[in-house]
């Protein structure tokens, strides 16, 4: 069995899911999801620390084998926003490079695409596609954990996939 932990960073909330792949059978299971929150009242130094220690501690937690992470997104309208992105990002890619997973970075756009069939979908058709594809009474929320629920899932089922082959 494969544990995949996804991540959709982010410097206030960081969405996290584990899903475990079975050796056999495409569908991965959800484990958890949840959000690591970052007080804002802290500066961006001390809510990089409290990211890498809030991983390092889930990791630890919960042994996953892959970490599937968005990719960083730049929009030329806001480039402030994906260099202070990259900070949460490095520091994701740092705990998980700690503790010997393998890294996967897969770009926004699949994944909304591989969760609703379209690569632009809404915050909220995400939440509603994850909700019912992992058969969840709610929907997750905030979207952050929806988010992350939806790369941990298609990283899986593509691993699910390939090994079909």
């Amino acid at each position: 069995m494969t544990r995949i932990l996804g991540i959709d960073p982010g410097l206030h909330l960081t969405g996290y899911a584990l899903v475990d792949l079975a050796t056999r059978g495409l569908e991965p299971a959800l484990v958890e999801a949840g959000v690591i929150r970052l007080s804002r009242s802290l500066g961006l130094e001390k809510r990089l620390a409290q990211l890498h220690a809030d991983l390092s501690a889930l990791i630890e937690e919960f042994h996953p084998q892959e970490l599937a992470v968005e990719k960083l997104y730049a929009h030329y309208k806001h480039p402030r926003t994906a260099i202070l992105m990259a900070h949460a990002r490095g520091v994701i890619l740092l705990a998980a490079q700690e503790r010997g997973l393998a890294i996967i970075h897969l770009p926004s756009t699949e994944v909304k695409k591989a969760i609703t069939g379209f690569g632009h979908a809404s915050k909220q058709q995400m939440q509603r596609a994850v909700q019912a594809q992992c058969r969840l009474a709610e929907m997750p929320s905030p979207p952050d954990v929806a988010d992350a629920i939806a790369i941990a899932l298609t990283h899986g089922r593509r691993t699910a996939l390939a090994r079909l082959g």
